[in-house]
């Protein structure tokens, strides 16, 4: 395995000044030792993945070299329009070094490494994407010895082509490093909590949107647990980001009724713009689990952990607001949000972590979806 401090020198090695990306947690921790040693100014965590290249961009054009920008695989998709678009050599030509976690690698024997449904293709295009986009790579992996090497030369291979290049990062490649993170959160409640709380002043017949990562998870570990099935819950288990105007579009197709949607702070931050949007949406319920982290993919902070969510929604023009952080006020602004005659957001403040023994759904996304919607079909006909 590389150890993430001796990647870290590799990057000194090969004048790489400038870190960015959005965690993944096959990148988790090389992610943490970048985070641990870089001064803020020489590591970004982005918004988006899309996000990550602007600033790579930015970098080059002020410095002349090359920045480092990690991602999980899914993440290509959200870099294609500004690497096409604005990176490519027969645009402006900005070198950078893209470092992609592959999760569900498929090995050379043509088998796929098993993972969760949302990578399963992801895994299977990832190369495909790069070589489309035109972009040369590497992969590396736990038997690799020669990282120095290689990142000097793919340093030097996207100066030359005055475009990106890539880093391949197959699974384990990294051994572990222990991210010190000093939070003062202790006092509050965990997501997994919050979402039991949310889940039990429901009505009946309220279909429920959850965000992808461990809110998901929590949620079908609470259904299962109280034996109440799973079809009034839609999981978004990829597509970080887009859970707000799923339910807005579910929303807006039945609007006598409410739908709730548990979404996360990372998550928000990536397409913030869409609050503006499930803010006109009356019968929506918007709840934020805001715990100041990317806690599925290892715990990086997020920018969130210092903004008042609940002010920027508001200025959205969600009808009904709320900053909360106890129990009894969880249980307070949920009924009134059930009751209120328009569009409803509720920022929970949580603290980060979850149980060593969570589980994940057992059931495919394509049953999921099927009952899902077989549930709305009862609500609508109501």
């Amino acid at each position: 395995m590389i150890e993430p401090l001796v990647f870290r020198a590799a990057l000194d090695k090969a004048d790489i000044r400038f870190v960015t990306g959005v965690p993944d947690s096959l990148l988790k921790d090389v992610c943490a030792c970048i985070s641990s040693c870089y001064p803020a100014e020489r590591h970004i965590i982005a918004a988006n993945e899309g996000s990550s290249i602007g600033l790579a961009i930015g970098h080059y054009l002020a410095t002349a070299r090359p920045a480092l920008v990690y991602m999980q695989n899914s993440g290509l998709g959200n870099v294609v329009n500004p690497i096409a678009s604005l990176a490519d050599p027969q645009v402006y030509g900005i070198p950078m070094v893209l470092m992609v976690g592959w999760r569900g690698e498929v090995k050379t024997d043509g088998t796929q490494l098993h993972d969760e449904p949302q990578h399963v293709k992801q895994g299977q295009m990832t190369i495909a994407q790069l070589e489309i986009l035109g972009i040369p790579y590497r992969v590396i992996d736990e038997n690799t010895q020669d990282i120095d090497d290689i990142l000097k030369d793919l340093a030097n291979q996207a100066l030359e082509r005055s475009g990106p290049v890539a880093l391949v990062v197959r699974k384990q490649t990294f051994s572990s490093f222990k991210f010190n993170s000093e939070r003062h959160d202790k006092h509050l409640l965990t997501r997994e909590s919050a979402i039991k709380l949310l889940i039990d002043q429901l009505p009946v017949n309220t279909p429920v949107v959850s965000t992808t990562g461990m809110a998901s998870r929590e949620l079908f570990e609470y259904r299962k647990a109280t034996k109440a099935g799973h079809d009034h819950d839609f999981l978004t288990v990829g597509g970080m980001g887009h859970t707000s105007q799923i339910a807005t579009g579910i929303a807006l197709s039945q609007p006598n009724n409410k739908v709730l949607c548990i979404d996360g702070d990372g998550a928000v931050l990536m397409h913030m713009g869409s609050l503006a949007i499930s803010a006109k949406q009356t019968n929506l319920i918007h709840v934020v689990i805001n715990n100041g982290a990317h806690d599925s993919v290892g715990g990086q902070p997020t920018v969130a952990e210092h903004l008042d969510l609940a002010n920027i929604a508001e200025a959205c023009g969600y009808g009904y607001v709320a900053h909360v952080s106890t129990e009894q006020a969880v249980i307070h602004t949920i009924k009134i949000a059930l009751t209120a005659s328009g569009s409803a957001f509720i920022e929970i403040k949580c603290k980060c972590g979850a149980r060593a023994d969570l589980g994940r759904p057992d059931r495919t996304p394509s049953a999921n979806k099927q009952d899902f919607m077989k549930f709305l079909k009862g609500v609508s006909d109501e």
